[in-house]
């Protein structure tokens, strides 16, 4: 009896080793305290703003030109009026192609977002992954992430403030 009782207590005990610990961060938070990242994306607002003033001249400028054209047509003989539509069109093709190289999936807005905010996930990463040795954690989501769909989270498990604590700054102290 007492070597089924010792086999089934160091049985139960080697599983409890076998345990995964899971935890979990939330990167919108953990980014708030950033200095760096608040620099980055009001860079890109910049940008952005930008870039869209010279779309919205741009399509005004055809809007404009459109308007003309429609006020002098009856004045225009065949080959003005075809020489003013294919400049409209050909100014529209134009405005379109520069609002898709600046706004596209692969335009320069994305391409300096990536250059900007890339090497600082890449430092929050590297503060996770320091952050899950040191507390000897398997797993840790995202709770940020849609991917995740994490439902319900107990908050001992956050360690947000830690990876915060671990990049040199404060917890609580979000950059506005």
């Amino acid at each position: 009896m007492k070597k089924y009782v010792l086999i089934c207590l160091l049985l139960f005990t080697g599983m409890g080793a076998f345990a995964q610990k899971f935890a979990y961060v939330d990167t919108e938070y953990i980014l708030k305290h950033l200095p760096e990242y608040k620099s980055s994306l009001s860079q890109l607002n910049v940008l952005s703003e930008q870039w869209q003033q010279q779309v919205d001249n741009n399509f005004t400028e055809i809007d404009k030109m459109y308007k003309t054209y429609q006020a002098d047509q009856v004045l225009l003989t065949e080959d003005m009026r075809k020489r003013r539509e294919n400049e409209i069109i050909e100014k529209e093709k134009q405005a379109k192609e520069f609002q898709r190289r600046i706004f596209g999936p692969e335009g320069e807005l994305f391409q300096n977002r990536t250059k900007l905010l890339n090497p600082i996930q890449a430092k929050v990463s590297k503060a996770v992954a320091e952050v899950a040795k040191i507390k000897l954690l398997d797993f840790i989501f995202d709770k940020s992430s849609e991917a995740t769909m994490m439902i319900y989270a107990s908050s001992t498990y956050d360690v947000s403030n830690d990876v915060i604590t671990r990049l040199g700054y404060k917890p609580g102290t979000v950059i506005k």
